[in-house]
């Protein structure tokens, strides 16, 4: 079986730079602190999903005096993100994983309802298919898994907007890839959204 990276993509948790559009219902250092419960819980559940290595890729980078101090579990690999807008860095990060011969699982840290079984079945339609993705409510998605790297997939993309699950779905297609998906689950990115949190 081809292994599986789970690359989670991370701001670090700082006041006014982490889940600013939750700045307004919870404070600055309140939406930074959600952050880094978000980003503890999101690398608990990579690492239970025991589906390959798992690889943290943040911004800020590495070398920031921020990640110094956090606690980073066992065997995961911090790496950096790097310049551009989210398409280029994600981009970036998928090429050089499977130039390495592995899948990947790009994951963020928003979704606290994509546990381990949802991450195993990602990992798992990897092995016979060329791409699958977890769509969320909001039209964005949670995770894209990929076997093989097309730019068409990252570039000329309206992040952050209700549309980017769609546009992603038909730009596979038009690849003519084989493609799963799976059911949609909800992000916090919204005030609206902190209900979702009792659900976890």
């Amino acid at each position: 079986m081809k292994p599986v990276r789970i690359v989670i993509f991370a701001k670090a948790a700082l006041p006014g730079f982490a889940k600013t559009r939750l700045i307004p219902a919870l404070g600055a250092q309140g939406a930074a602190d959600l952050a880094q419960r978000l980003l503890a819980d999101a690398l608990v559940r990579a690492l239970t999903a025991r589906v390959g290595p798992v690889e943290l890729c943040v911004t800020p980078d590495s070398a920031d005096p921020v990640w110094q101090t956090f606690a980073l579990p066992g065997g995961v690999q911090l790496t950096d993100q790097g310049e551009g807008d989210l398409g280029e860095r994600m981009a970036r990060a998928t090429q050089r994983v499977l130039d390495g011969g592995e899948s990947v699982l790009l994951v963020g840290t928003d979704c606290p309802t994509l546990k381990a079984p949802r991450l195993q079945q990602a990992a798992a339609a990897l092995q016979h298919l060329d791409a699958t993705l977890v769509p969320a409510f909001d039209g964005g998605y949670v995770l894209l898994g990929l076997n093989t790297f097309h730019p068409s997939l990252f570039s000329s993309m309206a992040w952050s907007t209700s549309d980017v699950a769609a546009q992603t779905l038909l730009r596979l297609n038009k690849l003519n890839w084989r493609v799963s998906t799976q059911p949609a689950l909800h992000d916090i990115d919204e005030p609206e959204d902190l209900k979702w949190l009792a659900a976890v």
